[in-house]
């Protein structure tokens, strides 16, 4: 990560910035224990900060939960929050970027969303070798 930051200190700096910029309330379930590639990093951080902003822009959630672990099989990031939900059918450019996002790490991400319920983006970037 730049600045000699692990995934986990980028990310909660991240976090905390947008709660207080926001005001949403930011729940972190789990945190990496370890690192993992810059190229994965960056991509979970580009995930996250566009999910925050979908969050931010068209949910009306007073909070969003946060889980990014690391383990044998590889690594799994959650953003789920209880907005206002949509219509997945209808998603927008900015859940084709995460997807590409982590396509392009040899991941895939998903979007589960019902309306009046919340939305939840679960990315996996499996382990290689």
């Amino acid at each position: 990560m730049r600045g000699g930051r692990s995934l986990a200190e980028a990310l909660e700096t991240d976090l905390t910035e947008w709660s207080e910029r926001t005001g949403i309330r930011v729940e972190i379930w789990a945190l990496p224990a370890t690192d993992v590639q810059a190229r994965i990093a960056q991509a979970v951080l580009s995930v996250i900060r566009e999910a925050l902003a979908n969050v931010e822009l068209h949910s009306g959630a007073e909070a969003v939960s946060i889980a990014v672990t690391v383990g044998r099989s590889g690594l799994r990031m959650t953003v789920s929050d209880h907005g206002s939900g949509f219509v997945t059918d209808r998603a927008g450019r900015g859940i084709a970027r995460m997807r590409a996002a982590f396509a392009e790490v040899g991941g895939s991400l998903s979007v589960n969303s019902v309306r009046g319920e919340g939305t939840t983006v679960t990315g996996v970037v499996p382990r290689r070798g």
